[in-house]
């Protein structure tokens, strides 16, 4: 195994997301109730999850840009409402929500981890999520971040993970891609030519029956054992 460049997935690879998500959902929810109280006399956090579910199948957009379905979500409902101007007041509602899912906690391997992969190798990005990472912190980690919502579609479509490699100036088969998501992420890079690494921080280190077709290159729990894993292939 030759690896140039080392591509990561962010949510619950980097970071849990499941956390952000509650606290970025909450926070816009008390937004509205301030900002749009007949909103929130109608809906609840749970109800605007279910409408924005049913939501996705309207446009194929959504199945990539997470930030237009939100905001699509927002402005219907405060049209509904009445309130004047729906798609400003979606996109102020829309800040609040960035600002709180930016608010993420780091896995504690992180920030040293990438210090000493990035040493050795080209790092980047690809995500299906809208995190920033110059407001989380870790943009001068990167040389390259692709998010699905900018470039126009999502793991496990090969083109954003060739774009990736194009962007670094490596082969697929020189880059390793590092996520926690079986299909979207291993299986999505082993189908676009890169070589792949499972993240399970979970405790669960065994595949899971329904993906028990998938051979996996490598599995690590945390980027300290990916940056040992790699240096010890470089010197077979």
């Amino acid at each position: 195994m030759t690896i140039k460049a080392v591509l990561l997935d962010l949510d619950d690879t980097l970071w849990p997301v499941a956390p952000v998500i509650r606290h970025a959902e909450q926070s816009l929810y008390d937004w509205m109730c301030l900002h749009t109280p007949a909103v929130c006399a109608v809906h609840s956090i749970d109800s605007l999850r279910q409408r924005r579910n049913q939501l996705v199948s309207t446009d194929t957009r959504f199945s990539y840009d997470l930030w237009a379905l939100r905001h699509t979500l927002l402005t219907q409902v405060f049209r509904e409402h009445g309130e004047s101007e729906p798609e400003s007041r979606a996109d102020a509602a829309m800040q609040v929500f960035a600002h709180a899912r930016n608010q993420v906690q780091l896995f504690p391997d992180v920030q040293t981890g990438l210090q000493s992969l990035g040493q050795r190798f080209q790092l980047g990005t690809v995500s299906n999520g809208f995190a920033d990472l110059e407001q989380i912190g870790l943009a001068p980690h990167f040389q390259v971040s692709l998010a699905a919502h900018r470039f126009g579609c999502a793991k496990p479509d090969p083109r954003i993970f060739h774009a990736a490699c194009d962007a670094l100036g490596v082969l697929p088969e020189q880059t390793l891609y590092v996520g926690d998501d079986l299909q979207l992420d291993v299986l999505g890079a082993q189908q676009a030519g890169l070589r792949s690494a499972w993240m399970y921080r979970h405790s669960l280190s065994a595949l899971p029956a329904e993906a028990a077709h998938i051979q996996l290159d490598l599995q690590v729990s945390n980027l300290h054992e990916l940056a040992q894993i790699l240096e010890t292939l470089e010197t077979q």
